[in-house]
């Protein structure tokens, strides 16, 4: 069973930095997509950051350029570097990962994913 554990999350003002944290198995990050989602109530879930087996990310339009999904094997630990936040960033993240690829992530709704974390809260005020 894959387990799934982030960290990292909290209260920033407007314009600072968080770093999510996501720690599982090596075999997991190693050869499977991963991927950061949020979500907010009343809204439907949002994927963030994808990266695949290779280390090649994918982001959603409204994080491009401010956040940065990142991945150590070594660890193992998957992260989602934040910078430049701001309060619609204001969400439950989640650490997902995807067993039944390596290439070509989704990020969508995250229906794909097959593992999920227990979340972690980032407020942006």
């Amino acid at each position: 069973d894959v387990q799934l554990v982030e960290s990292g999350g909290g209260s920033v003002q407007a314009g600072g930095s968080l770093r999510l944290s996501c720690a599982a198995s090596a075999y997991t990050y190693r050869y499977h997509c991963m991927g950061w989602f949020r979500q907010t109530p009343g809204r439907e879930r949002e994927g963030v950051a994808a990266i695949d087996r290779d280390g090649t990310p994918r982001y959603a339009d409204s994080v491009k350029g401010r956040f940065t999904i990142s991945k150590d094997n070594a660890k193992p630990t998957l992260y989602l570097q934040m910078n430049s936040l701001k309060p619609d960033d204001t969400a439950m993240y989640y650490c997902a990962a995807d067993l039944s690829r390596g290439t070509y992530c989704r990020l969508g709704y995250g229906s794909e994913y097959n593992y999920w974390g227990q979340g972690t809260q980032v407020t942006v005020s």
